[in-house]
């Protein structure tokens, strides 16, 4: 199946060699009913967190794409996310948003499922149904492949898929990086809350947001940082703060089959690492520098490595600190997005209470930050829709050509060596942005769209 989309094939939508990405992508219906199925039916998916799951019988209610989810705990402690829809007629077996039950059960004609996902209730199985139903066939639909990693839940609907590992491949140490406990060492994650909220973009302007797109941050969010809400301490980032973070360290952006990452190699001379946030109680700095100086016995020579904001291709989003975003897509013109705060569970309280003030302060539907995001991204596709406007594609050139491989010192960094980035040691070399990660997200958006299964992406040369 080839589609066209205004007389070009999809693969023409995107173009490798100039930088350029058509705005049909972001706007065509057609391409969206197409990316359902291509994308959010085969990729792995972020549904949530294992701290959501914890006993026996607990719930909750995700969503991947435009599908509604259950993220469930079995009786045997087994986690499972089945599609929310009854076998039968297709209700929602489940309206409520999380909770703890020990069956889930249809409001229309009553077929109820274990937490395991099989049916054990039918009304009037012996005399209207005669005992004919196998019930050992029409259990709740469950996803192909589940993942667990470091108390985070994937899932992917297509058995085909590449493992999850093999999927996120060499973004997996910026992830972890992220999860583990400022120290290095593993987490036991605890979610404080969910915020959930609608905007009228396309999804994949959230998501790109965060493939290390640091470009727009002194415009955009300029006037956020001069009122000193950020852990700069009021520093901008064209000013003394992060951008002297920045000159003084390496910093490197890492793409994998469209998930990408910023990432930063610390300069000694910046440890112990401390986030300044305002008005922090001292026990706060305390546990930070505490933290950065085990960081050298748990993590080894890596102790320097940094993560910072990233994307796991196609909408799971690392956002800034300890928060996790999903872009769910409702249609072309719209998004929901949903971002979950969380927390490492043995955090002295005054930490976790100064990172929640900092949480409402700065991300999410009311914090400044997002605001200033969410108005780009709902001009911008409004901007993009007419007739004329789709003539002219979007730039995506910004260090179109400068990517490396195979650069023997990511051994160094703790990356793989055949890793491809974009490095920055110097003021003077190569700026610290540069649109590799959004490109590479592109390119792995146009081989979904143009094949038909996994296999023929692998028949292809686009998947190894």
């Amino acid at each position: 199946m080839t589609l066209e989309i205004g007389g070009q094939p999809i693969s023409a939508l995107v173009d490798r060699e100039k930088g350029l990405v058509s705005r049909d992508i972001f706007v065509d219906s057609e391409l969206y009913e197409l990316e359902k199925e291509r994308v959010f039916a085969r990729c792995w998916l972020f549904v949530g967190f294992e701290d959501q799951v914890r006993k026996p019988g607990d719930y909750f209610v995700s969503r991947m794409g435009e599908e509604s989810v259950i993220l469930s705990r079995d009786r045997d402690n087994t986690i499972h996310v089945f599609l929310n829809s009854c076998r039968h007629r297709g209700m929602k077996v489940c309206r409520y948003d999380e909770g703890n039950t020990p069956v889930f059960t249809c409001p229309y004609h009553g077929w109820s499922y274990a937490g395991d996902g099989s049916l054990v209730g039918v009304p009037r199985y012996k005399d209207a149904y005669r005992e004919e139903l196998d019930k050992s066939q029409w259990g709740l639909v469950e996803v192909a492949q589940l993942a667990n990693y470091k108390g985070t839940i994937w899932a992917t609907w297509d058995p085909q898929a590449p493992s999850f590992l093999d999927y996120i491949g060499d973004n997996e140490y910026g992830i972890g990086l992220w999860l583990d406990k400022p120290d290095g060492s593993e987490a036991d994650l605890e979610v404080l809350g969910l915020v959930k909220w609608a905007f009228g973009s396309n999804w994949k302007f959230g998501a790109e947001n965060f493939l290390a797109d640091s470009y727009h941050g002194t415009t955009t969010h300029h006037s956020v940082e001069i009122v000193g809400i950020n852990p700069g301490g009021g520093q901008s980032r064209g000013t003394a703060g992060q951008r002297a973070l920045f000159d003084s360290s390496t910093t490197f952006e890492v793409s994998h089959h469209g998930s990408g990452r910023l990432g930063v190699r610390i300069a000694p001379e910046e440890f112990p690492y401390i986030p300044t946030y305002p008005n922090q109680p001292p026990v706060v700095e305390e546990y930070y520098r505490a933290s950065y100086e085990r960081r050298k016995q748990v993590m080894g020579k890596h102790w320097r490595l940094g993560s910072m904001n990233g994307n796991v291709f196609p909408n799971g989003t690392q956002g800034t600190n300890l928060s996790m975003c999903v872009w769910h897509p409702n249609g072309p013109d719209s998004t929901e997005m949903w971002r979950w705060y969380f927390v490492q569970r043995d955090m002295p309280r005054e930490v976790k209470d100064m990172l929640r003030h900092y949480y409402m302060r700065y991300g999410g539907p009311v914090g400044l930050t997002e605001e200033d995001d969410m108005e780009n991204w709902s001009y911008a596709h409004k901007a993009s829709k007419g007739v004329i406007a789709r003539r002219h594609p979007y730039h995506y050139a910004m260090g179109l050509g400068h990517e490396t491989k195979g650069r023997p010192e990511l051994a160094e960094f703790g990356l793989p060596q055949n890793a491809t980035v974009t490095l920055k040691r110097s003021p003077a070399e190569t700026p610290f942005c540069s649109e590799q990660n959004s490109r590479g997200a592109y390119y792995f958006w146009g081989d979904l769209m143009s094949s038909e299964s996994w296999d023929d992406l692998r028949n292809k040369g686009l998947w190894k």
